[in-house]
């Protein structure tokens, strides 16, 4: 057999050169892609931390929930532990202040509580601190310290948010910080 000699003319180099480029040009812009979908993931980061804020001065309690990260978080569940039982927020209307009031320690006597809910699918956006609850009067105040310290000691929490990315945490009371469960 013999061998065929190629014949490399202009037209021929001028072809594959093109050729080259274009398939070099296509594995850059697949890697760019790659590196501009992780960067975007690796930027939507949801941090919530949980925030007591008593200013005995001014007679005021209150809990927030705060997004330090970027990008929303998306609330999932919250659970509650106390005194062995655990509890479930959405028994109690996603209110956390029914949730307390009803484990019977005086808290039904407080008439000026502003609280709002946790409901699932709720989104708390980057850069902002929603409050829970806030108690603002002497009497309220006092009633609420007195019991909430009993209370303080036998409450766990948790609770569970996403990304919009549906990457999901876990931000609980024995946890420093949210901890990824993916």
């Amino acid at each position: 057999m013999a061998k065929r000699k190629i014949n490399w003319n202009s037209e021929r180099i001028l072809g594959l050169s093109a050729m080259s480029i274009s398939f070099i040009t296509l594995i850059i812009f697949i890697y760019q892609t790659n590196l501009m979908s992780k960067q975007n993931y690796l930027s939507i980061l949801p941090y919530l931390q949980l925030s007591t804020a008593n200013d005995p001065e001014n007679n005021s309690y209150s809990l927030s929930i705060q997004n330090y990260g970027v990008g929303p978080a998306i609330i999932e569940s919250v659970k509650l532990q106390f005194r062995g039982e655990e509890h479930d927020l959405k028994d109690y209307d996603h209110y956390l202040f029914n949730f307390l009031n009803a484990q019977d320690l005086g808290l039904d006597s407080l008439t000026h509580v502003d609280n709002s809910t946790l409901n699932p699918g709720m989104a708390i956006p980057s850069n902002t601190n929603y409050q829970i609850f806030e108690i603002t009067t002497e009497k309220d105040y006092k009633a609420f310290l007195k019991s909430f310290v009993l209370l303080e000691a036998d409450l766990s929490w948790e609770i569970k948010y996403k990304s919009i990315q549906d990457e999901h945490w876990v931000l609980s009371k024995d946890s420093d910080g949210p901890v990824k469960l993916d």
